[in-house]
């Protein structure tokens, strides 16, 4: 279980990145299409508010995974958990 999970969480990311140009080649309005805006009319505060939007999604998955991985997997220790020994 632990492959297709990893395999679904970068889906998942890709999907995210995908967004920009999707909403760019159909003209759907979203933030992808808001983060173009942003880039092309030069508004660093939309830009950086975005950017940590899509950095932070990014990061909420990747720590959902990886308490998916612990969840499946018991043997699985995760950094700074302290391991108990038989």
């Amino acid at each position: 279980m632990i492959g297709p999970l990893t395999i679904l969480s970068l889906q998942v990311m890709s999907l995210i990145s995908g967004v920009i140009i999707m909403e760019q080649i159909f003209t759907l309005p979203g933030l992808g299409r808001l983060l173009l805006i942003a880039v092309q009319q030069r508004d660093l505060f939309l830009l950086q508010g975005l950017v940590i939007f899509f950095a932070s999604t990014v990061i909420l998955i990747n720590l959902c995974v990886d308490l998916l991985y612990k969840k499946i997997d018991p043997r699985i220790t995760l950094q700074g958990e302290k391991q108990v020994s038989a």
